[in-house]
């Protein structure tokens, strides 16, 4: 749940997920330490109704901080993507995590049976821990938005802890001003408003409108934009990576001859949509993990069905496999997870997968972001090179240079590149990127290692202090 708060503003990477669990444990650890001391000294009947409140109202009031804070920290940096993380999980965690050895010393009623107890609640703890992440991931993440989630888990707390505090004994009401204060921001959600159109089972995805063009919209996926489409036309192409993807399938065979493609990630279908247009007949089969997303372009994307799809949705490594030898003249890679391909769609095995399924003369090409020192994208093309014999890289002048970053495009084959016939085409859209040829890529890759299945340290490799 935390890693869902926090990806609409710093992505979904290593970093991120390891901010969330590390930060998440470290209030763990510090609430069942706090809880234990405070259990002795107080006593547990008077702090567990309060306890429970607050932990509630802490889970309530998660929403509208990440909501407030987040575009704040839209740096992509360790400190930033930490200082959300704390805001997402710390309190809630510490608070919840607290009512553990409160309850172990409630039920401490014989010194002699102090194992049983301890170890008893600790089994259910971790019984616990286990359904709920089970039952968080597998159901609650698909079938409801993360506010509600949140809210619900947040006034769940807060009942309990009233309703502890009213039975008999020595028990101890929450303070009013815990609850008040935790209604108050279980209601806060409707002032500070989701920045998502839709949350899908791994993204919060929006759809925006171009201010400059009437039928222009993105499509964002938590902070990166993966898509422009035009809703009239199917050959406007905004982003320059798409266009080059484009112009290689111009290039990839004789103008208007359809091609049959295979296009790992959907994002808002563009080059689907571009091929059925330019290249009647052309059969484009999409390999799309996040099923939301397609419901999402089909909704707010796409005005009309595009001839010749066939969407699967599921994992891209896992549904290659099933892919018949020499049956592609083009693979498109364009998955991301946040700024990073998945990295199991980077190694030289799924590599030498895509190079099965193309035809001898087939090409691949696969989008990547990166930035100086390009680490990323030097070592992704040493690991294609490795496979498929003829590699181009296509990028900005800069980019290539090693000045600047941004956006990749690899171009690989078993057979001869058409470069000279991309270079002519991306000069007629002028599209401003440079064509590097067989040799000068090799140069570019030079010394880099090959990823693989067991070393793939994508996220550790592109440099995000650079955006």
């Amino acid at each position: 749940m935390g890693l869902r708060l926090v990806a609409p503003y710093v992505g979904v990477s290593l970093q991120s997920s390891s901010a969330v669990i590390g930060v998440a444990l470290a209030a763990i650890a510090l609430g069942a330490w706090t809880g234990g001391r405070l259990a002795d000294e107080v006593g547990p009947r008077r702090l567990l109704p309060p306890a429970l409140a607050v932990a509630g109202t802490m889970t309530c009031l998660t929403l509208p901080v990440v909501r407030t804070a987040g575009p704040m920290l839209q740096h992509g940096d360790a400190a930033s993507i930490t200082i959300l993380a704390v805001l997402a999980v710390f309190a809630p965690s510490a608070c919840m995590a607290s009512v553990t050895p409160m309850v172990i010393k409630l039920q401490l009623s014989d010194l002699a049976r102090t194992g049983t107890v301890v170890g008893r609640l600790s089994g259910i703890g971790t019984l616990g821990g286990i359904s709920a992440t089970f039952i968080t991931g597998f159901v609650l993440l698909a079938a409801l938005p993360t506010s509600v989630i949140v809210v619900s888990l947040g006034l769940a707390a807060l009942v309990l802890g009233l309703g502890l505090g009213v039975g008999r004994g020595h028990w101890r009401q929450p303070p009013l001003w815990v609850v008040l204060l935790g209604l108050i921001s279980a209601a806060l959600p409707v002032v500070t408003p989701s920045p998502c159109t839709v949350e899908t089972a791994y993204h919060c995805a929006r759809v925006v409108d171009d201010p400059a063009r009437s039928t222009g919209r993105l499509l964002v996926l938590d902070d990166l934009v993966h898509s422009y489409v035009d809703e009239r036309d199917p050959t406007y192409l905004s982003l320059a990576y798409v266009q080059v993807i484009a112009s290689v399938a111009d290039v990839a065979s004789p103008p208007r001859q359809p091609l049959r493609a295979l296009h790992l990630g959907a994002g808002g279908l563009t080059i689907p949509r571009y091929l059925a247009a330019t290249r009647p007949g052309s059969l484009s089969r999409v390999l799309e993990i996040d099923g939301g997303v397609l419901v999402l372009d089909r909704a707010r994307l796409l005005p009309q069905p595009i001839p010749g799809l066939e969407v699967d949705v599921g994992d891209a490594r896992v549904r290659l496999a099933q892919e018949q030898p020499s049956s592609r003249d083009l693979v498109v890679g364009d998955a991301f997870g946040g700024l990073a391909v998945p990295w199991h769609l980077t190694t030289r095995e799924v590599t030498a997968q895509i190079a099965r399924v193309l035809r001898p003369d087939g090409i691949y090409a696969i989008n990547v972001i990166d930035f100086p020192p390009n680490a990323f994208v030097r070592a992704e093309v040493a690991t294609i090179a490795a496979i498929l014999p003829n590699v181009a890289l296509v990028g900005g002048p800069d980019a290539l240079a090693g000045r600047a970053g941004g956006n990749f495009v690899a171009v690989a084959s078993a057979g001869e590149l058409p470069l000279a016939a991309l270079s002519r085409r991306l000069a007629e859209r002028g599209t401003p990127v440079t064509v590097a040829g067989r040799d000068a890529t090799r140069r570019f890759a030079a010394g880099s290692p090959v990823l693989r299945d067991d070393y793939a340290p994508v996220d550790q490799l592109i440099t995000r202090q650079a955006r």
